[in-house]
């Protein structure tokens, strides 16, 4: 079941994102909601998708129980903020962040950690 409302492909189980990192060198997900911290992050994502054919862009529900593995990730913790967005390089979380992001954050991130 869906629960978000953008153009990136929603993980909807953990077993399909541990499929997603273990077969794609440079993923990037956010885990948020329909709300103004993460609306903007996936927007940005969606802008890059095309840019970035290096880079498998995917979206999660924070709301969902599938959702935990995220959540209560070691590289998680201490988040307040929503969304948390994961880079995952060669099946490993590479970077971890919380709260809203702009075009230059998210650039520069992927640009440190996935290229």
């Amino acid at each position: 079941m869906k629960y978000l409302r953008t153009n990136i492909h929603e993980i909807e189980t953990a077993a399909e994102l541990q499929k997603i990192i273990n077969e794609n060198e440079n993923v990037m997900v956010c885990c948020g909601r329909m709300g103004p911290m993460c609306i903007p992050v996936y927007e940005i994502m969606e802008e890059l998708e095309e840019e970035r054919p290096e880079v498998k862009f995917y979206s999660m529900a924070f709301d969902s129980p599938e959702s935990s593995v995220i959540r209560n990730a070691p590289e998680c913790r201490g988040f307040m903020g929503l969304p948390f967005t994961m880079y995952y390089k060669n099946g490993k979380v590479a970077k971890a962040t919380t709260s809203i992001q702009n075009m230059k954050q998210i650039t520069s991130n992927l640009d440190q950690f996935l290229s």
